[in-house]
C-alpha cells in the first residue's frame, strides 16, 4: 500500500507519535471557537434575522446568553442587524408568495417584532392586497373555477384566502369580482 500524502504520524527524537496538522481523508477539522459576534455575523451573512431569532439560535448553540445579547446589540448598533429591514423583507417575500397581511403580521410577531415595527413594515408594502389575492386565486384555482358551480367556487376561494391571511374585506372583494367573472363565463 503506497501513501504519497503526508505521514499520518511523525516520529520525533523521543520516539513519541505526533499527530499531523492536517486531518486524514474524510475527517473534519474542528472549528476554532468563534466569538458570539463572529457566529452572529455568520448567520446574518446567509440571510436577515430578527434580534429574537438571532439570540435564540446563538443560545441554542451553547453560547452565553449575556454575551449573545451584547453581541446582537453591538451588531444592531453597527447596522449589521436591523429588525425594520428584516420585517420589510418578510413582507415583500410573503406577499410575493401569496400570503396576506394577517398571516404576515402573525409571522412577524413570532419573530419578536413589536406592533409598531409590524405596522410600519405592512404600511410600507407598495403592492395591492386585492391584486395579490386575485393572482393567488388565478394561480391556485383557475381551472376549477370554470367547472365548479359559483357557490362552491366562492367557498373554495374564501377558504383559500382566509387560510393565507387575507382579511374579510379582501375576501369579499375578490369573491365578488370572481362571481362577476363566473357569471360572464
Amino acid at each position: 500500500m503506497r501513501n504519497d500524502g503526508p505521514p499520518l504520524f511523525a516520529v520525533t527524537e523521543g520516539d513519541e507519535a505526533v499527530q499531523p496538522s492536517r486531518p486524514r481523508h474524510g475527517q473534519r477539522t474542528r472549528r476554532q471557537s468563534q466569538t458570539p459576534v463572529q457566529r452572529a455575523l455568520g448567520l446574518l451573512a446567509r440571510r436577515e434575522h430578527s434580534r429574537k431569532e438571532l439570540v435564540e439560535k446563538l443560545v441554542a448553540r451553547g453560547l452565553d446568553p449575556d454575551e449573545v445579547h451584547a453581541a446582537v446589540e453591538r451588531l444592531a448598533g453597527e447596522g449589521w442587524q436591523d429588525d425594520r429591514r428584516f420585517a420589510e423583507g418578510v413582507v415583500r417575500n410573503r406577499a410575493a408568495g401569496g400570503y396576506g397581511p394577517l398571516y404576515i403580521r402573525a409571522e412577524l410577531a413570532r419573530h419578536g417584532l413589536d406592533d409598531v415595527e409590524i405596522a410600519e413594515a405592512l404600511d410600507g408594502f407598495e403592492g395591492d392586497w386585492v391584486e395579490n389575492a386575485q393572482e393567488l386565486v388565478r394561480r391556485r384555482l383557475g381551472s376549477q373555477r370554470q367547472n365548479s358551480p359559483s357557490l362552491t367556487a366562492q367557498r373554495k376561494i374564501a377558504d383559500l384566502l382566509m387560510r393565507r391571511g387575507f382579511g374579510g374585506d379582501v375576501v369579499r372583494q375578490v369573491s365578488h369580482l370572481t362571481r362577476s367573472a363566473l357569471d360572464v363565463e
